[in-house]
């Protein structure tokens, strides 16, 4: 655990924080590229490749998002995907994301992609990685943030199709950083994935896996065990096995928590109700992250602020999920400190502000 600075948190009252959470530095970690394809550049993307959708205008696209499952959002969130065809796509879709983070103050984005939506629709893997590529080196570029790609594979499909997917890959390897697991949880436990993890801890990759989103604790516990995973998205069913959360406190296995989306998909009925603050206090290394900030109303700072007036967080809190945020990151050490005096320096500035 990164040690607390010595501040004057008391002194950052809620107003005060609020503005904080706005520009501190920040890692995003738990990030689907393809989540954040905002109805207006979907309706410019489908104009761009004559597609059809149902949806007249920004206001339809908006009024489909009521969802009722996370399998009701995907549903939603496949069918979007279908306007992006080509490398300018994936250029025009991540690009517009990074400019968003950068306004939120993120410095770090670990970021998912799913090769599979678009491969099955006949879009080449090159196109897909041309365009993401060419997104993040303008982004370090030109907005001073550090960018890597984690290839994910669809839990709803077979494993054989996933380890096909990551074979594929290889020829960009140099251009992703680890392998996740997505997609429908429920009915589609981690154990399902144990060879594609296996082959991809030989490559050298980091491991991340979806659990306990929907799914039952024992999801997390097979995603630890079977394909050893260094982090855990979304995890927040852990608070129902006591056992389990004891030891992600005691390994500090980080959870890369998604409080609007969790909402949004009505794993909990509004933000008062999240178990952030019951797994913060456990121990945990909680992060907070907007997964798929177009459908669910807001990127990361939108989730942090939120998040934070809800249940009630003093400013001590949100120092630990901010600093959880760059602990569980990919980072070398060196990168990390740097982070993180720049996130003590925010909040000792805001705490010295009379």
């Amino acid at each position: 655990m990164i040690p607390e600075p010595d501040l004057a948190f008391e002194r950052i009252g809620p107003g005060r924080l609020v503005e904080l959470l706005k520009r501190a530095p920040k890692a995003e970690l738990h990030l689907h590229i393809e989540g954040t394809l905002e109805p207006e550049m979907m309706l410019a993307l489908a104009r761009r490749h004559g597609v059809a959708l149902p949806y007249a205008d920004v206001e339809a696209v908006r009024a489909a998002y009521a969802f009722t499952s996370l399998q009701s959002f995907l549903d939603l969130y496949y069918a979007g995907a279908g306007v992006l065809r080509d490398a300018q796509d994936f250029h025009d879709l991540a690009w517009a994301y990074f400019q968003r983070a950068a306004a939120d103050g993120v410095v770090h984005a670990e970021c998912f992609f799913d090769p599979q939506t678009h491969t099955a629709r006949g879009v080449p893997l090159a196109a897909v990685f041309e365009g993401l590529v060419a997104a993040q080196r303008r982004a370090e570029t030109e907005l001073g943030l550090t960018v890597r790609w984690i290839l994910c594979v669809l839990r709803h499909l077979s494993e054989d199709e996933a380890l096909a997917t990551l074979e594929a890959a290889l020829p960009w390897r140099e251009h992703f950083i680890g392998l996740g697991l997505d997609s429908s949880e429920l009915g589609h436990p981690p154990a399902k994935f144990q060879r594609v993890f296996a082959r991809a801890r030989a490559l050298g990759l980091h491991g991340v896996a979806h659990a306990g989103e929907e799914g039952p604790p024992d999801y997390i516990r097979q995603a630890l065990d079977l394909l050893q995973v260094q982090r855990i998205d979304h995890g927040v069913q852990a608070v129902h096995d006591a056992a389990l959360l004891q030891r992600l406190a005691r390994e500090r296995v980080p959870l890369t928590v998604c409080p609007l989306s969790n909402v949004r998909l009505c794993v909990f009925p509004d933000l008062a109700s999240h178990n952030l603050r019951t797994l913060l206090e456990a121990g945990l290394c909680v992060t907070v992250n907007s997964d798929d900030p177009a459908y669910f109303g807001g990127y990361v700072a939108d989730n942090l602020v939120q998040t934070v007036q809800a249940l009630g967080l003093d400013a001590r809190a949100a120092w630990r999920l901010l600093a959880n945020g760059f602990e569980a990151a990919f980072l070398d050490d060196a990168t990390r400190a740097r982070h993180l005096a720049a996130l003590e320096r925010a909040f000792a500035d805001a705490a010295a502000q009379t």
